[in-house]
């Protein structure tokens, strides 16, 4: 689904990714790890449109990407779980779903059972303002406003950072739900090693912006995986 190819990236003169290559495929989890700082947030930036990458391929579903907006490759099966969660706290529940309808065709614009099934919390809420959820549930909405969009391709950036075990333990079910369905793939920036370990199929760890170690889960060690994030 995702192919990048030597992707660099600037912000003005200063350059924050350093030929990044990797892949997602459809029905795994790849998961990009690393300390604070060496790229993680701004690589997912790039693949979602919202930085322009400054040289490199990008290939999504075998078509070539150029430099499009966020919006059109939202359109293009994009999905997108920010870091810091960004839901609109004066919207409803049912408003913030709503915002994922821009898009989809007309026909299209309700809100699937399935989302109720994987957070039935946001079906009791529905009439809440988002700003009045707690932190998970928040985090739940936003998730669920991106799967509005029929991703192909889901990126979600720190998805556990501030929320209570319970939900994170939620949250894990969903991603696994997710893969086994095979419809997507699942890019997932995370620093909590275990919930990592536990849904990924393929690692991706970052070093001063490049890419210090990848490889599947089957050929990598806790221990190797440990020593790479933690340097």
């Amino acid at each position: 689904m995702l192919q990048l190819s030597n992707l660099t990236l600037h912000y003005g003169q200063s350059q924050i990714l350093y030929g990044v290559s990797m892949a997602a495929n459809v029905g795994e989890v790849t998961c990009v790890m690393g300390t604070n700082g060496v790229g993680k947030t701004s690589l997912l930036k790039a693949i979602a449109g919202v930085h322009h990458r400054s040289g490199g391929a990008y290939r999504l579903n075998g078509e070539d990407i150029a430099k499009p907006p966020p919006h059109a490759l939202a359109k293009r099966g994009v999905g997108v779980v920010p870091q810091g969660r960004d839901i609109f706290p004066l919207l409803t529940v049912k408003e913030n779903l709503e915002t994922g309808y821009a898009c989809l065709p007309k026909a299209e614009h309700k809100v699937p059972d399935e989302i109720f099934e994987l957070f039935p919390v946001l079906k009791q809420m529905i009439g809440r303002r988002g700003g009045d959820l707690s932190g998970g549930q928040q985090q739940q909405l936003a998730i669920a406003r991106a799967l509005i969009t029929k991703p192909k391709l889901l990126l979600l950036d720190e998805p556990t950072e501030g929320i209570q075990p319970n939900i994170i333990d939620q949250i894990g079910d969903v991603i696994e739900y997710l893969r086994e369905q095979k419809s997507m793939a699942i890019v997932l920036v995370e620093q909590y090693f275990q919930f990592a370990y536990r849904l990924a199929d393929t690692f991706v760890v970052m070093e001063r912006g490049a890419v210090a170690l990848e490889g599947r889960k089957s050929e990598l060690t806790e221990a190797e995986l440990l020593k790479a994030v933690s340097v």
